[in-house]
């Protein structure tokens, strides 16, 4: 399901600070299931005031390495990406699914919001009113309809080829 663990979160942090220099662009993607489930509620039950403030922070700074990085970063997404995965994706440049892909944050159906940047960045691309919707109804939206919004760049069959001949210069399906 890909959950952004604190490990992992802080190993992806790692990598982005020691390669952004030597890449030329960069893609995320999960499989074809799953570009992320979101963060693991497991950890964050078990937070309190202030590990929950670190958690939140470390989420931050991953966010905005991608965000910042010098080179186009761009998302591949297939399956769900919800939550923490939604603002994993909302922090990239660009961000082309493949039909089947779900997004959403559905952290209000348990009582939890966004610490890691995506109530700024979801609003930018998609307006006040619908990431509102999105934020407050815990609504799943479709590929087709995040294109209409402009949740997301592009649709196509095999997003990850489309993302790998954008970063070439070249053509894609969409």
């Amino acid at each position: 399901m890909n959950r952004l663990t604190k490990a992992y979160v802080m190993e992806l942090t790692t990598l982005l600070q020691t390669y952004a220099t030597q890449v030329r662009g960069l893609i995320i993607t999960g499989n074809q299931k799953f570009f992320s489930a979101g963060a693991d509620l497991h950890e964050i039950a078990a937070l309190n005031g202030p590990s929950g403030l670190e958690f939140s922070q470390m989420g931050q700074r991953l966010m905005n390495s991608i965000e910042f990085l010098p080179v186009p970063v761009y998302a591949a997404i297939s399956g769900y990406c919800m939550g923490g995965g939604l603002d994993l994706a909302l922090a990239c440049h660009r961000r082309i699914a493949s039909p089947n892909a779900i997004f959403g944050h559905r952290g209000a159906a348990l009582g939890l919001i966004t610490g890691w940047g995506g109530t700024q960045r979801l609003p930018r691309l998609v307006g006040r009113a619908t990431a509102l919707q999105m934020f407050v109804a815990a609504d799943k939206i479709t590929a087709s309809y995040g294109l209409r919004i402009g949740l997301i760049d592009a649709v196509a069959e095999d997003p990850l080829q489309c993302c790998v001949t954008e970063l070439a210069g070249g053509d894609h399906d969409g």
